[in-house]
């Protein structure tokens, strides 16, 4: 099919993905009310339109913790990146460093930290879970540093993994899953050479590496119930402050309150974020739940915002209504499976052309000009 906007990827992807990949991306928790009010409440959002204010040049820069970035954009960390693209953190990482932009990689990737710190010239963002394993975060944080790591993004939001139905029917989860993923990936022959077969190993790298043997992606799910902790709390998350020295983003924050008590904690940044609709169903979509929190904290940490992002409209949307970045999740994956590094490059190019047509027409000549002044 032909690519012609960043929504296109998606209908793309689902053609060549088998469906347990497909799925696993695409879907929420529970019902998925969530998930859809991610999208639809963030496309509610009005702008206002003007005209003759002589925007010609236009800047797309943005600065965060010091160092500039091109865009008001990061690839948000996906679990998993490396079944949608052959070595597909190491591509996506690559797509984001050409485009002048972060990349976060997921404590659950499939390529390891050092691949992927090897395959680029910018430093690595990296995404961290609260686990009960404390010497695993240990270990990967000192690993993450070493590898010359700038930002560490503190995942709080997962203490339980949400409800994901869509899993089990897809089977990604659930009774017979290996066999059912087995016979999918047999009648969908492109992404079975070319990551089935050519895209291996298939495990977590990360935590393979502390455990010193192959996690295989048959644990995966089960990994993931055993080791979230339920029972973590604020003061028990001190010794990462102590540990980790350098800016600190805290995502999936949705209330205000809790904006306050990441900003008391001595985070640099905060991800407004319901994980893509992924944990709590009939939680408060992002669009809903930015305003309050950016009216809290703004200015006083550096306020990223996910869910819902498909545009470069929803982009401008999200910064308008407080943001100061976007992360790009399911939007750059969907592209990730269709064509690899060369794909992400291409959505991010469309994200950047739709950014500048709204800028042209809200009359704005810079990101920093983008604000709640031009809601309608």
């Amino acid at each position: 099919m032909i690519i012609s906007s960043a929504t296109d990827f998606r209908e793309a992807a689902r053609r060549k993905l088998p469906p347990f990949l497909f799925h696993y991306l695409d879907g929420g928790a529970g019902a998925e009310q969530t998930l859809r009010a991610n999208v639809d409440d963030l496309q509610q959002i009005k702008l206002r339109q003007r005209v003759l204010q002589g925007s010609e040049q236009l800047d797309l820069s943005t600065e965060w913790f010091g160092r500039r970035q091109a865009l008001p954009m990061a690839l948000a960390p996906v679990g998993l990146t490396g079944m949608y693209a052959r070595r597909g953190e190491v591509q996506a990482a690559r797509a984001a460093t050409k485009r002048g932009i972060p990349f976060i990689q997921s404590t659950v990737s499939v390529c390891p930290l050092a691949e992927v710190a090897q395959a680029i010239d910018q430093p690595l963002w990296f995404q961290l879970y609260v686990l009960k394993d404390r010497g695993f975060m240990r270990d990967v944080l000192q690993r993450a540093k070493a590898l010359g790591a700038s930002t560490l993004v503190f995942t709080v939001d997962m203490p339980v993994p949400g409800a994901r139905y869509r899993d089990a029917h897809s089977g990604m989860s659930g009774p017979y899953g290996a066999q059912r993923r087995i016979l999918q990936a047999m009648t969908h022959p492109r992404w079975a050479w070319d990551v089935g077969l050519m895209g291996r190993p298939h495990d977590l790298g990360n935590i393979s590496a502390y455990r010193g043997s192959p996690t295989e992606l048959e644990d995966y799910i089960g990994w993931l119930g055993a080791n979230f902790d339920p029972a973590i709390g604020w003061k028990d998350l001190q010794w990462i402050r102590d540990e980790w020295q350098g800016p600190m983003i805290i995502k999936g924050i949705l209330e205000a309150d809790d904006a306050r008590d990441a900003l008391a904690f001595g985070a640099n940044g905060i991800v407004v974020s319901n994980h893509g609709g992924r944990q709590l169903d009939g939680a408060l979509s992002t669009a809903t739940a930015l305003p309050a929190i950016a009216a809290a904290v703004k200015d006083k940490m550096t306020i990223f915002a996910d869910g819902g992002a498909r545009t470069g409209t929803d982009v401008f949307r999200l910064l308008a209504l407080g943001a100061d970045g976007v992360l790009l999740g399911r939007a750059f994956v969907y592209a990730l499976a269709v064509g690899g590094q060369a794909a992400v490059e291409q959505l991010l190019a469309i994200l950047e052309k739709d950014m500048r047509t709204n800028m042209v027409l809200t009359g704005v000549k810079s990101v920093r000009e983008i604000g709640p002044h031009l809601l309608a």
